[in-house]
């Protein structure tokens, strides 16, 4: 690989250490390219599996601020997970295709810039099931973080799930509102007619001819 060429692969990684939610890597030694098809895949829209070299990934990682969290990890076959949808999908994807294909080894990865272990990952991909089923055990035994964020996500569906009755309840009370104002206008209606109908009356009365003799005679 030319110089140049190295140089705009390192930029390139380093982009995408720096804007994905978060990164795993793994060892993918012994999978095929139709297993590696699979994968990708698996992971659909919420991550991109990308095979790298390990030398150009160091520089890449260092310039993104995350050598300290994911240096160890650089060694064997190489390639990254990078997630750009549901951390967690992301995260089961890879766990679902590591249960079926051993071959696959899970080594480690950040969420959001915090180092991960692969036990962490797994425990990931469970949680949001478990907290979506109200199991607060799991969240004890993840980090603070990952609850958080399994949390944050549970909650955010909750309020999608939420947000039809609560327009119902408007809709209801914009035809309490409604009805209101229309017995109000049958009532005014009401009262003006009455009105009318006491104004010839009146007027019959005021225009009634004197009496015959009421007068005074010469």
């Amino acid at each position: 690989m030319a110089n140049a060429e190295k140089v705009a692969a390192v930029t390139e990684l380093t982009e995408r250490f720096r804007d994905s939610s978060g990164a795993v890597l793994t060892e993918y030694r012994g999978l095929t390219v139709a297993q590696l098809a699979e994968l990708r895949r698996s992971l659909g829209g919420n991550a991109t599996f990308t095979v790298v070299k390990n030398t150009l990934t160091k520089i890449a990682i260092t310039d993104a601020g995350l050598a300290d969290q994911l240096s160890p990890l650089l060694a064997g076959p190489s390639a990254v997970a990078f997630v750009d949808g549901d951390v967690v999908e992301a995260a089961k994807g890879l766990r679902d295709f590591a249960k079926a294909n051993p071959l696959l080894v899970i080594k480690g990865g950040v969420l959001d810039g915090k180092a991960m272990s692969p036990s962490e990952i797994i425990k990931l991909a469970g949680a949001m099931k478990a907290s979506l089923a109200g199991a607060a055990a799991t969240f004890n035994s993840l980090p603070v973080q990952m609850a958080q964020l399994a949390e944050a996500l549970r909650a955010k569906r909750a309020a999608a799930g939420d947000a039809a009755p609560a327009d119902a309840s408007t809709a209801d009370a914009s035809t309490a509102d409604a009805s209101t104002a229309d017995a109000s206008t049958a009532d005014a209606s009401t009262a003006d007619a009455s009105t009318a109908d006491a104004a010839p009356a009146a007027a019959s009365s005021d225009a009634a001819p004197d009496t015959p003799g009421s007068g005074d005679e010469g």
